[in-house]
């Protein structure tokens, strides 16, 4: 994978060694001795020291050089992960274009490069390292301000930032003090997230005994997932949330990481094995949480102008319906011809919601079904209403994707007929998801595979944009969630060039009200669709017997330019 093989003793070896100079090299005492400090004793019963400006950026520059020396000589996939991370940061955070963005501890700039590139150079990053005599790397994007900054926070002391990123930052001996910087330097609403190594991973422990096998002991003093949680709640942090991230980690050989790589979302998500993942993923939030948005356009000129129906099933959704209009609007207003909000049969107020925003709208299109309800009934009568030259159907709790739906509009640009948001893509992000729908997903669509003799991930979802011509050739006869397997595996059958686009999905908030999705509820909907595709894929029969591909779509010009144009 681009690095020297190296049995694993030698490397644990080598990186021990290295990390014991390190120590030496930046002056920070091993165990936090000999400094000025103060104990403090949180409810954990784990002791965190608190200490002076000097010993905290010293121990800050140890962690940096410790965790840069581990990626260069432990890690042969460093670039693809670093990838992974930039991924995940803008799938949790959704930087919008001109948000800044604060990296501590850049180290060479691995992970730099790539949030610079996912973010398409939009957000202006600030990457900061506590080597003092770094120079600035020559291949870092002009959108990256490049500081070596042993005396931080003084450096930063005016500026405020609405993200900031750290790996392996955090340490009993100035993670006090460290967060405390972070709540300053954040405006309201602003967000951190953090890469923090387990110390619960089993990898990590061998580490650490071969290491004290061979005389040299880790001096970094790692916080376990219980440590980080009270301490960012005890700061006056809200929305924090801690969770076990990434099984690929060394020692590692390609097909490992292969394996690793598709497993880890499950095991991410399988109480109690996750424990052992490699990293601990942290976020918090400054508070007050955010009421409003930075009005910012993710529209560009093409063939999407006044071009989209946007096409979304509501049911019980009065908590969502209005942030979602709104959102879309904020966002792509320039793209949206119409909004058609299917009220499902709501025994709440979304009907009169809905009813409220076509008053104040008029591209706003009210459908109110009468009871049989159903998701699968209600996108079939919201698709056959629409009227633009594209349709993107979404589920009304997904305001918080909205950013990531220019990557659909990128797709469709790029000239396939279908882009469908992926859950298990490799670079998709799964935060609260339950295993048992996690099993299922990949269940159904492993053997989908097989049976149709077709190559996809996730086609399920209903985040989708289509053209036109593709909605028109659609068969949907489920009434319920399996709605979401015929507009998905239909268009790849009847020969549409369909693109999943990696996505984040995070369980709906106590402020989202409660899905009416069920796998024991739905599952048979979805086999009988499978069933069903199969009969007419090999013998031309069943209920979709007739489903066929009416017309050849041909991209137009504009919109081929502007996926070039945005970049």
């Amino acid at each position: 994978m681009g690095s020297e093989s190296h049995s694993p003793t030698l490397q644990f070896e080598t990186y021990s060694a290295n990390i014991a100079t390190i120590s030496e090299d930046v002056n920070v005492p091993r165990h936090g001795r000999r400094i000025r400090r103060k104990d403090k004793r949180h409810a954990t019963g784990t002791r965190i020291v608190t200490s002076g400006v000097d010993s905290s950026t010293g121990t800050l520059a140890l962690r940096e050089q410790a965790r840069e020396a581990y990626w260069k000589q432990c890690d042969p996939i460093i670039d693809d992960r670093m990838l992974w991370r930039a991924q995940t940061f803008r799938h949790i955070m959704h930087p919008l274009p001109g948000q800044r963005i604060l990296e501590l501890g850049c180290g060479n700039g691995a992970f730099t490069r790539q949030l610079a590139k996912i973010t398409r150079g939009e957000c202006p990053l600030t990457a900061v390292t506590f080597a003092s005599n770094a120079r600035r790397p020559a291949d870092f994007p002009a959108v990256v301000e490049f500081l070596a900054d042993p005396s931080f926070p003084e450096t930063l002391k005016d500026r405020r930032f609405d993200f900031v990123i750290a790996h392996d930052m955090l340490d009993k001996r100035n993670a006090v003090w460290l967060l405390q910087q972070l709540f300053v330097l954040l405006v309201p609403g602003g967000r951190v997230l953090f890469y923090e190594s387990n110390p619960w991973n089993v990898i990590r422990r061998l580490r650490q005994g071969l290491g004290l096998l061979f005389g040299h002991r880790d001096p970094r003093l790692l916080l376990n997932r219980p440590n980080m949680y009270e301490l960012l709640s005890e700061l006056g942090f809200i929305r924090v949330f801690a969770v076990f991230n990434d099984f690929v980690y060394a020692p590692l050989t390609p097909k490992g990481v292969w394996l690793l790589r598709n497993l880890s979302i499950i095991l991410e998500n399988m109480a109690g094995v996750r424990t052992l993942a490699g990293s601990i993923l942290l976020h918090a939030q400054r508070p007050p949480p955010p009421t409003t948005y930075p009005r910012v356009s993710l529209t560009i000129a093409g063939g999407f102008l006044r071009a989209v129906s946007v096409v979304v099933p509501c049911h019980n959704e009065e908590m969502n319906v209005v942030s979602l209009v709104r959102r879309l609007l904020e966002l792509f207003n320039d793209y949206v011809h119409e909004i058609i909000l299917v009220n499902d049969n709501s025994k709440d107020n979304t009907g009169d919601i809905i009813h409220q925003l076509a008053h104040e709208n008029s591209r706003i299109k009210p459908i109110h079904r009468s009871a049989p309800n159903g998701v699968g009934r209600a996108l079939r009568d919201g698709l056959r209403a629409a009227t633009g030259k594209y349709v993107l159907s979404l589920d009304c709790d997904f305001q918080h994707l909205l950013p990531e739906v220019r990557d659909l509009f990128d797709a469709i640009a790029e000239g396939y007929d279908v882009a469908v948001g992926s859950r298990f893509s490799r670079h998709s992000v799964l935060l609260n998801y339950p295993v048992m729908k996690i099993l299922a997903n990949r269940a159904f669509h492993t053997i989908a595979r097989v049976l149709l003799l077709a190559g996809f991930r996730d086609l399920t979802n209903n985040l989708k944009l289509m053209r036109r011509e593709v909605v028109r050739d659609l068969v949907v006869r489920e009434p319920g969630f399996a709605v979401n397997a015929e507009t998905g595996l239909q268009p790849l059958l009847m020969g549409y060039r369909v693109k999943e686009v990696p996505i984040a999905w995070i369980g709906r908030g106590i402020d989202m009200g409660v899905s009416s999705f069920s796998v024991f509820k739905v599952g048979g909907g979805y086999w009988r669709v499978l069933y069903h595709l199969w009969l007419s894929r090999f013998l031309r029969a069943g209920p979709y017997g007739t489903l066929r591909r009416s017309s050849i779509v041909v991209a137009p010009p504009q919109a081929r330019r502007v996926l070039r144009t945005a970049r």
